[in-house]
């Protein structure tokens, strides 16, 4: 889990556009962060394994 202070830093604009750091919205990892959900892979899986997710199915061949 990302730190308090890392995530409230986070929330203030930077001074410059390239330090923006995406962050997972429900726990606020920065890294293997999906932009298209706005999440992490981890918070991702948890949340499509629920069927949290509308259109995420898991796959099976």
């Amino acid at each position: 889990m990302a730190r308090k202070a890392m995530i409230e830093k986070s929330k203030k604009v930077p001074k410059f556009k390239v330090r923006a750091r995406n962050r997972c919205l429900v726990c606020g990892r920065p890294r293997a962060f999906l932009g298209k959900f706005q999440m992490c892979r981890i918070c991702f899986r948890n949340y499509a394994l629920k069927g949290a997710i509308p259109g995420v199915i898991k796959s099976s061949w």
